[in-house]
């Protein structure tokens, strides 16, 4: 973490604030212009096919973060809203510079994936590293399933654990590298963390088998 915590030093200042609600609000407007104007196709403007771009629309590099999530007009408000919660309880935690860094790290991972397997690229797992970043920082906070059932979200973001193992195993080469690539913030901002609690964890159960076999 010493290289993010360098970077803020140096380059805070020009941290965006308030970056997940200027996303969620150009989602929402994309949206509105495909419910409203299809004809237009705005959202196969945006999206990211590096065929496409390799022809000169390099402005494909960035608009595919403005994708809406979902065509569903009830549920695009609750996953905009979802969205900003997230990013803005980050931000809170990190400051705006650190969040912003966190968010490009994991667009730079989706578009090198897109790249790197020659077709299209997606916001769908950089949207998802927010929820696995939120869920390490706030495992105990409690999210109303379907509106009424409570559950803490480290439970959720095991079972998206499960689910991105299972896609990792089952998927072809194109969706394992989009999964790993769009995750690379994650990777970069809770590696090391995870790394030094699976240590701690051995080192625990290590004293604990010493102990036992001396105390016999």
């Amino acid at each position: 973490m010493k290289w993010i915590n360098t970077l803020n030093r140096k380059f805070g200042r020009f941290g965006i604030p308030h970056l997940m609600i200027l996303l969620s609000s150009a989602m929402l407007g994309v949206f509105l212009a495909d419910l409203l104007l299809p004809d237009m196709g705005l959202s196969a403007l945006l999206m990211l096919n590096t065929n496409l771009v390799a022809q000169g629309q390099v402005w494909r590099l960035i608009t595919f973060i403005f994708l809406p999530p979902n065509t569903s007009v009830l549920w695009i408000l609750f996953s905009l809203y979802f969205y900003c919660l997230l990013g803005n309880s980050l931000e809170n935690e990190w400051g705006a510079f650190r969040f912003n860094l966190f968010y490009l790290c994991g667009m730079v991972g989706a578009i090198l994936a897109a790249l790197f397997t020659g077709g299209w690229g997606t916001n769908v797992y950089l949207n998802l590293s927010l929820f696995l970043a939120f869920a390490a920082i706030y495992p105990d906070f409690k999210l109303m399933l379907f509106f009424v059932f409570p559950v803490k979200v480290k439970y959720l973001a095991a079972l998206d654990g499960v689910l991105l193992v299972v896609s990792l195993i089952l998927g072809d080469w194109s969706v394992r590298l989009s999964i790993v690539m769009s995750l690379l913030n994650v990777i970069l901002f809770f590696g090391g963390d995870f790394l030094r609690n699976i240590k701690q964890q051995a080192g625990y159960w290590k004293t604990r088998r010493n102990f036992r076999k001396y105390s016999r």
